[in-house]
C-alpha cells in the first residue's frame, strides 16, 4: 500500500477479506474490477482508491494469501509431534497439502507461483522466490541443528521440496490424493 495510513481502514479489510474469498474460487488470472467489485458489493473506482491500482489490489491479495500459508505453515511446525527429522517433518507437510480444505489456497499459490515467474516485475514479482524460502525455513527445522547449515543438508530440503511441489502439482491436476502420497512416501523412505 502506497498511502501513508498507519493501518487500513475497516472498509479496506473488509473488501480485501472479500475479495481474497473471490480469489479463492475463482484465482487471479482473469480477475477484472467490474465483475470483482459486483460480487464482493463495492465498485471499480472504490477498490481503485483503496489499493490505488488493479496491480496494487493483486499485490494485497497475495500478501494476504502468503499470509495464509505461512499462518498453517507456522501452525504444522507448531503442531508437530513425534521425531524430529526431515521425513516427519516433510510427512506432516504433505498431509497438510494433500488435504482437501485445502486445496483453493494452493490452487491460488500454483497460480502466483506460475504468474511470478512469467512477470517477474509485475504486482507477483518474488512472489515465487520468498515461497521457496519459506518451504525450505520450515524443512530446515526438521534437520538437526548441527546439520542445518550444510550444504549437503540444503541439497536434501531442496530434493524434498522438489518431491512435494511436484506431487502437489499432479494432485492438484489429477486428485488422486492415494498415488501421488505413494509416490512421496516411497520418495520419504529413500531420506532413511
Amino acid at each position: 500500500m502506497t498511502r501513508s495510513e498507519p493501518t487500513p481502514s475497516p472498509r479496506r479489510q473488509e473488501l480485501l477479506d472479500a475479495a481474497y474469498a473471490y480469489a479463492l474460487r475463482g484465482g487471479l488470472g482473469a480477475l477484472s474490477l467490474r465483475p470483482l467489485a459486483e460480487a464482493i458489493g463495492s465498485s471499480p473506482r472504490v477498490l481503485l482508491y483503496l489499493f490505488d491500482s488493479k496491480d496494487g489490489l493483486i499485490r494485497a491479495l497475495l500478501a494476504r494469501a502468503r499470509t495464509d500459508e505461512l499462518a498453517h505453515i507456522s501452525r504444522l511446525a507448531d503442531e508437530r509431534d513425534g521425531p524430529e527429522g526431515l521425513q516427519p517433518t516433510a510427512r506432516a507437510l504433505w498431509a497438510w497439502l494433500s488435504d482437501d480444505s485445502h486445496r483453493a489456497l494452493l490452487t491460488l499459490w500454483v497460480e502466483s507461483y506460475a504468474r511470478s515467474l512469467m512477470d517477474p516485475d509485475g504486482p507477483w514479482a518474488g512472489f515465487a522466490r520468498d515461497t521457496v524460502g519459506d518451504w525450505l525455513e520450515l524443512l530446515a527445522a526438521g534437520q538437526p541443528p548441527a546439520a542445518r547449515d550444510t550444504e549437503a543438508a540444503l541439497a536434501q530440503r531442496t530434493l524434498v521440496l522438489a518431491v512435494l511441489r511436484g506431487a502437489l502439482l499432479d494432485l492438484l491436476a489429477t486428485g488422486d490424493t492415494a498415488r501421488t502420497t505413494a509416490a512421496v512416501h516411497l520418495q520419504l523412505a529413500a531420506l532413511e
